[in-house]
């Protein structure tokens, strides 16, 4: 985006408010009746390149960029669609591990527009912004070319946009309580969903799960004939020791033992990331053995924006794009296993419909004090509303507000502002990825003149 000139900048910028005109991703029709007759008129780009699809609930974001990783050192040109997006809409859609140049964009986005009109008009209800930009993605990897495709699921599995690709592997991460007005208001009802994502006589990774979502994926993938590699049985992950800048793990998968793997990421769900994307590696190649130099370099170079992200020292500033309580809980033990701090100021914006209270109560043990505030979108939950579950979790003593997050951010770094703090206090700003996005973008803005140290 630094290099994108004035023109190419503004075009960019107008196909991001087009997509933005359309139905918004909070906003579901659970249906693949429009995205497979958009597909259809394209010309089934998504049908061009195999895939690797990646579902669940926590963890899918950072499997896939594990698992492009892994492809690209071992020498395969990659496509890779994921959401949210932090900062930019480019990002959602990377081709060899960088957000889409935006004259790629510019040319796809012109190539299906007109279909996209189209489609508009056939249908009781419109292309949605989620379908509009899933497409997108297929015939910006299909035009590219590219080898294979890592592809995330949005939301569910079944009826998600994404599924109308004919996956090669599947992998579903931990599933938990989400998107319930959606997907089940149980484990089960929610699993069932997310199963969908498994094909006929495919294969499917499953990282560990809780015992009534393993029986729904299990009954699914008897149904349909798919081989199941499941962590800790098939698969497992072998050692894990913390070390500078992220943890040292060797992982038995299917093929063999791969020992002395650097991770550059911080906690425990990680190493399960990262093994269940080494397996998905592992089942995509067959029968051909993994270089354990390709597996190192691609972990090694991994990156994961807003997961356990330090995003500045002094004082330590911390990004994770917790949004249920399963994500609070794994962000929370990572900083009591894997920090030490004495001192944890927490800014935490949620959104209206996610479970503030499981956040708060997940939060609570690692967090001194807490700052509630807002983000930018109408969908945040109110401060004064956030306030008052917080006072139920943390007392009232703990608990500040601010009326936005950009205040929260200063309150919280004029707070911090002690003899020798840099390495005994920390602030951790979490609740959803809008939240971090924005707060990532603020925290560069204030120490733009002077250089930004990232741990990823």
């Amino acid at each position: 985006m630094n290099n994108t000139n004035p023109d190419d900048q503004a075009r960019i910028d107008a196909i991001e408010k087009a997509l933005l005109a359309r139905w918004p991703e909070n906003r579901i029709a659970p249906t693949l009746e429009r995205i497979s007759a958009l597909v259809d008129m394209l010309g089934s780009p998504q049908l061009t390149y195999p895939t690797i699809h990646v579902g669940g609930t926590n963890g899918k974001t950072t499997t896939s960029r594990m698992i492009d990783s892994l492809l690209f050192e071992m020498g395969l040109r990659t496509g890779r669609f994921t959401s949210p997006h932090l900062e930019s809409y480019l990002e959602r859609i990377c081709i060899n591990g960088q957000p889409i140049d935006a004259k790629e964009m510019i040319f796809s986005f012109n190539d299906i527009s007109a279909y996209l009109d189209l489609m508009d008009t056939k249908f009781d209800n419109p292309i949605s912004f989620f379908e509009a930009i899933t497409a997108l993605a297929f015939a910006a990897f299909a035009e590219h070319p590219i080898d294979v495709g890592v592809i995330e699921v949005g939301m569910g599995g079944q009826w998600d946009a994404t599924n109308v690709v004919d996956a090669d592997v599947s992998v579903i991460m931990p599933i938990g309580l989400d998107h319930m007005e959606y997907l089940g208001n149980t484990i089960a009802e929610i699993a069932a969903t997310k199963a969908g994502i498994i094909k006929e006589q495919g294969f499917v990774v499953l990282a560990q799960q809780e015992p009534e979502a393993a029986v729904e994926l299990l009954r699914r993938a008897a149904e349909v004939g798919a081989d199941v590699a499941r962590e800790g049985l098939e698969y497992s992950i072998d050692s894990r020791a913390i070390a500078v800048g992220g943890q040292l793990i060797s992982v038995t998968g299917l093929r063999g033992h791969y020992d002395d793997i650097f991770l550059p990421l911080h906690g425990k769900h990680q190493a399960s990331n990262a093994a269940a994307a080494l397996i998905a590696v592992e089942a995509f190649f067959g029968e051909q053995d993994l270089d354990i130099d390709a597996v190192r370099a691609g972990f090694a170079n991994v990156t994961s924006p807003g997961r356990c992200e330090i995003i500045h020292r002094d004082p330590t500033i911390i990004l994770d794009a917790a949004h249920n309580p399963h994500g609070a809980k794994a962000i929370a033990e990572t900083i009591q296993s894997e920090f030490t701090f004495d001192d944890v100021t927490g800014i935490v914006a949620v959104m209206a419909d996610k479970d503030a209270l499981g956040i708060l109560q997940a939060l609570e043990p690692v967090m001194n004090q807490i700052i509630v505030t807002t983000n930018s979108t109408q969908r945040s939950m109110a401060v004064a509303d956030l306030e008052a579950l917080a006072h139920q979790v943390f007392g009232v003593d703990r608990v500040f507000s601010q009326p936005t997050l950009t205040e929260a951010i200063e309150k919280a770094i004029k707070d911090s502002v002690r003899p020798l703090s840099e390495e005994s206090l920390a602030i951790l700003i979490t609740g959803s990825v809008v939240t971090v996005g924005e707060a990532r973008t603020a925290v560069r803005r204030k120490y733009a003149k002077a250089p930004v140290t990232e741990d990823k």
